[in-house]
């Protein structure tokens, strides 16, 4: 029960629902699996797993939500050999050649087909609500597979009035002040992973991994005007992860000292387990989030108001 990613939503109005109405309202988008013809589902599942019942988990005041995910795969190679075989055989049984509408008909038909033949695979996202604090945390790799989760939300509460944080700072202009020899702030050090980029070109990307980030090869790029929109960093010997310049945290790692933590709790099953690690987690990221955005100047509270971009 360790997220591995961290993408971040700042809930504009209070969260009022206890984990009882929260769940009650989950079931209406409780997961099922994918029909025959459809290409994929998204539902609620227990976050504890499947011996459990319930669609919420409670600790610390936060709420443990689980998505899960089934997809059809159906190859766009193979739906295309599949129309260019079947084009083929009408021109060569009918002497003529096939046109863009009938081929895209002839598209339909077969993914109809082979869509009820497809392979399913089914995949796991969470995510919690640290009402207290006003934040929902999405364990997802990309903007994308969190914003499934945060609509799929949306649609089961009814609203949630939550967007992306905003900083007085950019993010990418303080990390690359860091690499130019600016001091990080206290409890946070540079790891050893950057990536940088050129504002003013399409193609200025450099990838740094495994490297001292304040070698001269770093300082170069920096004064040729690359700047930093990824760095790895650690914080207070607890965690470490990847900073991105939208906010989003990647490979997220949770080190020995929190992990010590979590083997001195005895579980006797899975989901005591479970329960263990995530309320330690949500107290490790309760301190963590706010420094973050310390780092970049604290929250810009003004980008909150209405119609500053926030979603309902």
């Amino acid at each position: 029960m360790w997220f591995k990613n961290l993408q971040l939503y700042r809930l504009t109005t209070p969260f009022a629902l206890s984990p009882e109405q929260l769940s009650e309202k989950l079931a209406g988008q409780a997961f099922r699996p994918c029909g025959s013809q459809e290409p994929a589902t998204l539902g609620w599942v227990p976050p504890l797993g499947r011996q459990a019942s319930d669609l919420v988990h409670a600790a610390n005041g936060c709420i443990l939500l689980c998505a899960r995910r089934e997809e059809r795969l159906l190859p766009s190679t193979v739906v295309r050999e599949a129309v260019e075989e079947r084009a083929l055989e009408i021109e060569e049984r009918e002497g003529r050649k096939v046109r863009r509408k009938e081929r895209l008909d002839i598209k339909d038909n077969v993914v109809q087909e082979l869509m009820p033949r497809a392979f399913v695979r089914s995949s796991l996202h969470y995510a919690y609500l640290d009402a207290p604090s006003g934040w929902l945390v999405v364990d997802a790799g990309s903007a994308k597979r969190a914003e499934e989760l945060v609509s799929l939300l949306r649609e089961s509460v009814g609203t949630l009035p939550a967007r992306l944080p905003a900083t007085v700072d950019a993010p990418n202009a303080v990390m690359t002040h860091w690499l130019a020899g600016e001091s990080a702030p206290a409890g946070f050090e540079l790891e050893d992973e950057c990536e940088l980029h050129d504002p003013d070109s399409d193609g200025g990307v450099v990838r740094c991994k495994r490297q001292d980030l304040t070698a001269e090869e770093i300082q170069a790029h920096l004064r040729a005007g690359k700047r930093a929109v990824r760095l790895a960093v650690s914080w207070e010997d607890r965690l470490s992860c990847v900073v991105a310049e939208e906010l989003a945290v990647k490979r997220l790692r949770f080190l020995d000292l929190v992990q010590e933590t979590a083997a001195e709790v005895e579980a006797e099953d899975e989901a005591a387990r479970m329960d263990a690690d995530f309320s330690i987690m949500t107290l490790e990221l309760r301190r963590f989030i706010p420094a973050l955005l310390a780092l970049f100047g604290g929250e810009d509270t003004e980008a909150y108001t209405p119609g500053a971009g926030t979603a309902g």
